[in-house]
């Protein structure tokens, strides 16, 4: 039934699909579809506005009008589902993309070792670990422990030529993507891992796009989850392969 109320109003002019709003709505009630914030459903909106602070771009706002009535039961089983769904779609699925590896070093013999240059070459990759995927990779992944992190966004490395030399290196890397992946799936994986996994440094490596600012705000909030105070190094890409804070 419908009833005269307040709720949330999206400018979809206005939004750039940051994704921030998605993490602040405990209810659910905002997704990222097609690039934009959207409404899932009037029920799950309470009208509280716990997310206007967290847009960058002012396209939220609260409005009253006839709207279905705000239901707590049925918004707390939509977020509990889309918890399940997300569960069983990362690590039931038993495919090999979800297979936990560790890469030691090359077994290398006395003369290789002599003759190897002392400068890494650009074509050498300096991963150590698989998954790399935010969504895949496990809390309890052994790789993680004691972990200098390197969170970066899934564009970074084609855009920064020098991603294994530069960034890569003696760092356990996490890739997603904060505008299109489960924001708050995100939020709950990293406060998993932060309270566990006793990681030592974070640095987080984004394209200057808008929508990449929300990974700062997903490590902030996971952090204050867990509880912990991880120094972070923020580091950009610009399009053009530059890269600001190294």
């Amino acid at each position: 039934m419908k009833i005269m109320r307040k709720i949330i109003e999206i400018n979809e002019e206005l939004c750039n699909g940051c994704g921030q709003c998605v993490i602040s709505c405990a209810e659910g009630a905002i997704a990222i579809i097609d690039g934009k914030a959207r409404l899932v459903s009037e029920r799950y909106c309470d009208g509280l506005g716990a997310c206007l602070g967290e847009c960058p771009t002012g396209a939220l706002q609260v409005v009253e009008r006839e709207a279905e009535d705000f239901d707590e039961q049925a918004a707390h089983e939509h977020v509990k589902a889309m918890q399940e769904r997300e569960k069983a779609q990362t690590m039931a699925c038993g495919c090999p993309s979800t297979q936990i590896r560790q890469f030691g070093p090359a077994s290398m013999s006395p003369c290789d070792l002599a003759n190897r240059p002392v400068q890494q070459s650009a074509s050498q990759s300096c991963l150590t670990h698989w998954p790399v995927q935010i969504s895949l990779i496990p809390p309890s992944a052994p790789f993680l422990k004691s972990a200098n992190l390197l969170v970066a966004a899934d564009c970074v490395p084609v855009a920064y030529s020098a991603f294994h030399a530069n960034l890569l290196r003696g760092k356990t890397v996490m890739l997603g993507c904060p505008k299109f992946d489960d924001a708050e799936d995100y939020v709950q994986r990293f406060a998993q891992i932060f309270k566990s996994a006793g990681i030592q440094s974070i640095t987080m490596a984004i394209m200057e796009v808008p929508c990449c600012s929300a990974m700062g705000v997903i490590l902030k909030k996971a952090m204050e989850l867990a509880g912990v105070d991880i120094p972070v190094k923020k580091v950009v890409i610009t399009a053009r392969g530059d890269a600001q804070g190294l």
